[in-house]
């Protein structure tokens, strides 16, 4: 790739990165402000701490993964933020599925085509392993 080129694919990636960063960081410090962003209700008792302790965690280790993947330039971090978005629109596949949810369409879209750049990322980014 040329080098703007690259730089401008590397942007790309954090901007989901950086996302992923800042819903983390709402439920440690906001959750009843986050909450309904993602069609939840706030819990109480322990739903309320697996909600804000799950789900910063889910976002955090998505959002620095893809940050540290794209500055050391380390394809093994991309893996991690695959699998979560990967399995989590498994998951809601399953929960409409199964479950009776609702089917969450545009969730599940994002979820797949961010984990797609990440592996497109993950060959084309890495100058070193």
């Amino acid at each position: 790739m040329t080098t703007w080129i690259s730089r401008a694919f590397a942007l790309l990636v954090m901007l989901p990165g950086l996302l992923f960063i800042v819903l983390g960081l709402r439920w440690l410090v906001d959750p009843a402000g986050v909450a309904p962003t993602l069609g939840l209700s706030l819990q109480t008792g322990l739903g309320l701490s697996s909600q804000i302790g799950d789900l910063a965690a889910f976002f955090l280790v998505a959002g620095l993964s893809i940050l540290i993947a794209v500055v050391t330039r380390n394809r093994t971090w991309f893996y991690p933020p695959v699998m979560l978005l990967l399995l989590a629109a498994t998951g809601r596949l399953v929960a409409w599925i199964a479950h009776g949810a609702s089917f969450a369409i545009t969730q599940i879209v994002f979820e797949i085509v961010v984990a797609l750049i990440l592996l497109i990322a993950s060959r084309y980014l890495p100058a070193r392993d």
